[in-house]
């Protein structure tokens, strides 16, 4: 039974390039993305455990193979992307104080209103 995914709209730009490049529908080019990805995680070449423990700084990303590190790499800017719940918390505090939250555009310290709601 075929199951609905959320994909970015630049995931999804592409796998349409891919699947249009190779001749396959989009589910096709997914569906080979992931056979692709589970093969080289299973193949001995790429150590999930290394990758996780170089994601967790436990372990050093100068010594993981050019796999893992294409894979740290691309599991490094998604975490990166997206806050953490701590990150949301201390923020969120920073905000309740009246203090800094960021930077602008420029690098300039950005401060926030009490209780205010971004």
């Amino acid at each position: 039974m075929a199951q609905p995914v959320k994909l970015t709209d630049e995931v999804m730009a592409l796998v349409r390039r891919e699947a249009d490049m190779h001749g396959r529908s989009v589910a096709g080019q997914i569906t080979h993305w992931l056979k692709l990805g589970r093969a080289i995680e299973q193949s001995g070449t790429c150590d999930q455990a290394r990758i996780i423990a170089a994601l967790a700084g436990r372990f050093e990303t100068t010594r993981l193979s050019e796999a893992e590190e294409s894979a740290w790499l691309d599991a490094f800017t998604d975490r990166m992307g997206q806050p953490s719940n701590a990150d949301k918390d201390f923020y969120a505090n920073r905000r309740a104080l009246g203090l800094g939250v960021g930077l602008d555009a420029g690098g300039n310290l950005i401060f926030a209103k009490k209780n205010s709601p971004t």
